[in-house]
């Protein structure tokens, strides 16, 4: 087993940096959230708690370890690659300079998936499988979609931004890119049955 610290480019002018809205660090009293915006970086309030810091969520460019990363798995060992989603980093003068950002993880595993030509994208989650209505009366398990039917639930606001919606992106890129592949999502308790047809969404190109 191999694991490799690994560094990921993103865009600057990526709209995220515009928008930031993931919350990272512990909570913060008043003062502490105020020092943080005059050091210039954004806060929000959680009513009755405190506040958190909040950073950008851009999307991955470029894995820069990737050749290396691609040479341990072609040599056949395990390799545990682009953790927590791997640490931002902007090309500037030729050199990497640290991003005050997070990369969702389930986009860079799909990127990561891309790049070495994967056969499949497993994307692990809290709930066995996608849903639609989520936490509503309506609430119906998603067995299986379409690349093209996962876009028109996108539109249709069917997923949380914050949690299922970067899963689809990313089976929705991985499939982009590589149509013969599939995507399954599902629990890690309830993978087994998935990898043998019986529980999870399973997203196909076409």
């Amino acid at each position: 087993v191999g694991t490799v610290l690994t560094q990921v480019t993103v865009d600057p002018y990526d709209e995220a940096f515009y928008t930031p809205n993931k919350a990272i660090g512990r909570l913060m009293s008043r003062e502490e959230a105020d020092a943080e915006i005059r050091k210039g970086n954004f806060v929000k309030e959680v009513p009755g708690k405190g506040y958190l810091r909040v950073v950008a969520a851009p999307r991955p460019i470029h894995i820069v370890e990737m050749e290396m990363i691609r040479t341990l798995a072609e040599s056949g060992a395990h390799v545990i690659a682009c953790g927590g989603g791997g640490i931002p980093v902007i090309e500037q003068n030729h050199q990497l300079k640290g991003a005050s950002a997070v990369i969702e993880k389930d986009e860079i595993a799909g990127r990561l998936a891309i790049d070495l030509g994967a056969d499949r994208l497993i994307i692990l989650t809290s709930v066995p499988c996608v849903y639609s209505g989520f936490h509503t009366d309506a609430q119906t398990p998603i067995e299986e979609m379409t690349a093209a039917q996962a876009k028109d639930c996108i539109r249709a606001g069917e997923f949380g931004e914050t949690d299922m919606l970067p899963k689809i992106r990313a089976a929705i890129d991985y499939l982009e890119q590589c149509p013969d592949g599939g995507v399954l999502i599902t629990s890690i308790a309830a993978v087994r049955d998935a990898l043998k047809g019986k529980a999870g969404t399973r997203i196909k190109a076409a």
